[in-house]
Protein backbone atom coordinates (compact mmCIF):
# COMPACT_ATOMS: atom_id res chain seq x y z
CA UNK A 1 0.00 0.00 0.00
CA UNK A 2 1.40 3.53 -0.58
CA UNK A 3 -0.20 6.77 0.00
CA UNK A 4 -1.59 8.19 -3.88
CA UNK A 5 -1.24 12.12 -4.88
CA UNK A 6 -4.04 13.23 -2.09
CA UNK A 7 -2.69 11.20 0.94
CA UNK A 8 -5.67 8.71 0.34
CA UNK A 9 -4.92 4.97 0.21
CA UNK A 10 -3.82 3.63 -3.05
CA UNK A 11 -3.02 -0.44 -3.79
CA UNK A 12 -1.40 -1.75 -7.05
CA UNK A 13 -2.74 -4.73 -8.77
CA UNK A 14 -1.89 -6.68 -11.82
CA UNK A 15 -3.71 -3.99 -14.57
CA UNK A 16 -5.38 -2.25 -11.75
CA UNK A 17 -5.37 -0.32 -8.72
CA UNK A 18 -7.60 0.20 -5.85
CA UNK A 19 -7.91 3.52 -3.92
CA UNK A 20 -10.66 5.05 -1.21
CA UNK A 21 -13.25 6.54 -2.87
CA UNK A 22 -13.31 10.61 -2.68
CA UNK A 23 -15.70 13.13 -3.50
CA UNK A 24 -14.72 13.69 -7.29
CA UNK A 25 -15.51 10.14 -8.34
CA UNK A 26 -19.05 10.49 -8.25
CA UNK A 27 -19.88 10.80 -11.79
CA UNK A 28 -18.07 7.80 -12.91
CA UNK A 29 -19.74 5.97 -9.88
CA UNK A 30 -23.00 6.91 -10.65
CA UNK A 31 -22.61 6.40 -14.33
CA UNK A 32 -21.19 2.30 -14.06
CA UNK A 33 -23.72 1.55 -11.31
CA UNK A 34 -26.62 3.25 -12.76
CA UNK A 35 -25.42 0.99 -16.11
CA UNK A 36 -24.93 -1.92 -14.37
CA UNK A 37 -28.25 -2.01 -12.20
CA UNK A 38 -30.08 -4.87 -13.54
CA UNK A 39 -26.63 -6.66 -13.58
CA UNK A 40 -25.79 -5.90 -10.04
CA UNK A 41 -29.09 -6.09 -8.07
CA UNK A 42 -29.35 -9.96 -7.97
CA UNK A 43 -26.52 -10.30 -6.22
CA UNK A 44 -26.58 -7.22 -3.93
CA UNK A 45 -29.17 -5.98 -0.71
CA UNK A 46 -31.56 -3.99 -1.66
CA UNK A 47 -31.14 -0.54 -3.34
CA UNK A 48 -32.53 2.75 -1.94
CA UNK A 49 -34.68 5.06 -3.86
CA UNK A 50 -31.70 7.48 -4.23
CA UNK A 51 -29.28 4.83 -4.50
CA UNK A 52 -27.24 6.52 -6.95
CA UNK A 53 -27.72 10.34 -6.25
CA UNK A 54 -25.12 12.82 -5.27
CA UNK A 55 -26.32 13.00 -1.62
CA UNK A 56 -26.83 8.92 -1.28
CA UNK A 57 -22.61 9.28 -2.85
CA UNK A 58 -21.14 11.71 -0.03
CA UNK A 59 -22.97 10.04 3.01
CA UNK A 60 -20.92 6.75 1.57
CA UNK A 61 -17.64 8.12 1.45
CA UNK A 62 -18.43 9.91 4.92
CA UNK A 63 -19.08 6.42 5.95
CA UNK A 64 -16.35 4.74 4.86
CA UNK A 65 -13.49 7.14 6.08
CA UNK A 66 -14.69 7.18 9.34
CA UNK A 67 -15.02 3.21 9.20
CA UNK A 68 -11.82 3.13 7.76
CA UNK A 69 -10.05 5.76 10.27
CA UNK A 70 -11.78 3.16 13.39
CA UNK A 71 -10.17 0.08 11.55
CA UNK A 72 -13.70 -1.01 10.83
CA UNK A 73 -13.88 -1.29 7.32
CA UNK A 74 -11.86 -0.29 4.00
CA UNK A 75 -13.81 0.79 0.76
CA UNK A 76 -11.79 0.58 -2.18
CA UNK A 77 -12.62 1.72 -6.00
CA UNK A 78 -11.19 0.10 -8.71
CA UNK A 79 -9.78 1.63 -12.00
CA UNK A 80 -7.72 0.12 -14.69
CA UNK A 81 -4.05 1.43 -14.84
CA UNK A 82 -3.92 2.20 -18.72
CA UNK A 83 -7.08 4.79 -18.69
CA UNK A 84 -7.83 5.06 -15.32
CA UNK A 85 -11.26 4.06 -15.61
CA UNK A 86 -13.55 2.96 -12.29
CA UNK A 87 -14.02 -0.81 -13.27
CA UNK A 88 -15.94 -1.52 -9.71
CA UNK A 89 -15.51 -1.67 -5.66
CA UNK A 90 -13.75 -3.92 -3.18
CA UNK A 91 -14.50 -4.25 0.62
CA UNK A 92 -12.83 -5.10 3.40
CA UNK A 93 -15.75 -5.06 6.16
CA UNK A 94 -16.81 -6.43 9.94
CA UNK A 95 -13.09 -6.09 10.31
CA UNK A 96 -12.30 -8.26 13.80
CA UNK A 97 -9.29 -7.98 15.79
CA UNK A 98 -7.84 -9.60 19.01
CA UNK A 99 -7.57 -13.44 18.63
CA UNK A 100 -10.02 -13.40 15.44
CA UNK A 101 -7.89 -10.91 12.96
CA UNK A 102 -10.22 -11.38 10.13
CA UNK A 103 -12.60 -9.27 7.83
CA UNK A 104 -15.06 -10.63 5.06
CA UNK A 105 -14.58 -9.50 1.80
CA UNK A 106 -17.19 -8.12 -0.69
CA UNK A 107 -16.64 -6.90 -4.32
CA UNK A 108 -18.84 -5.55 -7.69
CA UNK A 109 -17.45 -5.09 -10.85
CA UNK A 110 -19.93 -2.64 -14.13
CA UNK A 111 -21.81 -4.86 -15.93
CA UNK A 112 -19.04 -3.29 -18.83
CA UNK A 113 -16.01 -4.79 -16.51
CA UNK A 114 -17.20 -7.94 -15.44
CA UNK A 115 -15.56 -11.01 -16.77
CA UNK A 116 -12.18 -9.51 -17.88
CA UNK A 117 -10.25 -10.80 -14.89
CA UNK A 118 -10.26 -7.51 -13.17
CA UNK A 119 -11.98 -8.27 -10.07
CA UNK A 120 -9.72 -11.14 -9.64
CA UNK A 121 -6.63 -8.56 -9.49
CA UNK A 122 -8.29 -6.27 -7.67
CA UNK A 123 -9.26 -9.09 -5.05
CA UNK A 124 -5.38 -10.35 -4.90
CA UNK A 125 -4.71 -6.62 -4.64
CA UNK A 126 -6.50 -6.22 -1.62
CA UNK A 127 -5.48 -9.77 0.23
CA UNK A 128 -2.03 -8.71 -0.32
CA UNK A 129 -3.15 -5.60 1.79
CA UNK A 130 -5.16 -7.18 4.55
CA UNK A 131 -2.48 -9.79 5.13
CA UNK A 132 0.86 -7.22 4.67
CA UNK A 133 -0.70 -3.44 5.75
CA UNK A 134 -3.35 -4.59 8.11
CA UNK A 135 -1.98 -7.80 9.80
CA UNK A 136 -4.92 -10.27 9.79
CA UNK A 137 -4.75 -13.41 9.74
CA UNK A 138 -7.62 -14.24 7.45
CA UNK A 139 -10.31 -12.94 4.70
CA UNK A 140 -13.81 -13.95 4.18
CA UNK A 141 -16.08 -14.49 1.39
CA UNK A 142 -19.30 -15.49 0.80
CA UNK A 143 -21.38 -15.87 -2.55
CA UNK A 144 -24.63 -16.96 -3.77
CA UNK A 145 -24.27 -21.00 -5.30
CA UNK A 146 -25.72 -19.55 -8.57
CA UNK A 147 -23.29 -16.74 -8.80
CA UNK A 148 -20.28 -18.30 -10.55
CA UNK A 149 -18.36 -15.27 -11.69
CA UNK A 150 -18.47 -14.42 -8.17
CA UNK A 151 -17.04 -18.10 -6.96
CA UNK A 152 -14.45 -17.91 -9.86
CA UNK A 153 -13.09 -14.94 -8.78
CA UNK A 154 -12.56 -15.98 -5.38
CA UNK A 155 -10.93 -19.44 -6.37
CA UNK A 156 -8.67 -17.60 -9.26
CA UNK A 157 -7.77 -15.82 -5.79
CA UNK A 158 -6.84 -18.34 -3.97
CA UNK A 159 -9.82 -18.69 -1.66
CA UNK A 160 -10.77 -22.31 -0.45
CA UNK A 161 -14.38 -23.19 -0.40
CA UNK A 162 -15.36 -23.47 3.50
CA UNK A 163 -19.20 -24.61 3.23
CA UNK A 164 -22.73 -23.52 3.27
CA UNK A 165 -24.59 -20.90 5.56
CA UNK A 166 -28.00 -21.09 4.25
CA UNK A 167 -30.50 -17.94 4.45
CA UNK A 168 -27.26 -15.98 5.31
CA UNK A 169 -27.57 -12.58 3.50
CA UNK A 170 -30.89 -10.49 2.74
CA UNK A 171 -30.22 -10.17 -0.98
CA UNK A 172 -32.33 -8.22 -3.37
CA UNK A 173 -35.21 -8.05 -0.49
CA UNK A 174 -34.91 -12.20 0.58
CA UNK A 175 -32.45 -14.22 2.65
CA UNK A 176 -30.33 -16.08 0.19
CA UNK A 177 -27.65 -19.33 1.28
CA UNK A 178 -24.44 -18.70 0.27
CA UNK A 179 -21.38 -20.27 0.16
CA UNK A 180 -18.51 -19.54 2.17
CA UNK A 181 -14.88 -19.35 1.11
CA UNK A 182 -12.11 -18.23 2.98
CA UNK A 183 -8.20 -17.38 2.81
CA UNK A 184 -5.74 -18.08 5.68
CA UNK A 185 -2.15 -15.48 6.17
CA UNK A 186 0.18 -18.68 5.96
CA UNK A 187 3.40 -16.24 6.67
CA UNK A 188 1.16 -15.18 10.13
Amino acid sequence: MRKDSDGGRRIDGEGVYLRTPEARDYQDWAAVRDASRNFLTPWEPTWAQDETSRGSYRYKVRRYTEDARDDKAYALFVFREDDDALLGGVTLSNVRRGVAQTASLGYWAGQMHAGKGYITAAVRAVVRYAFEDLELHRVEAACQPDNMASRRVLEKAGFTQEGMARAYLKINGAWRDHILFGIVNEAG
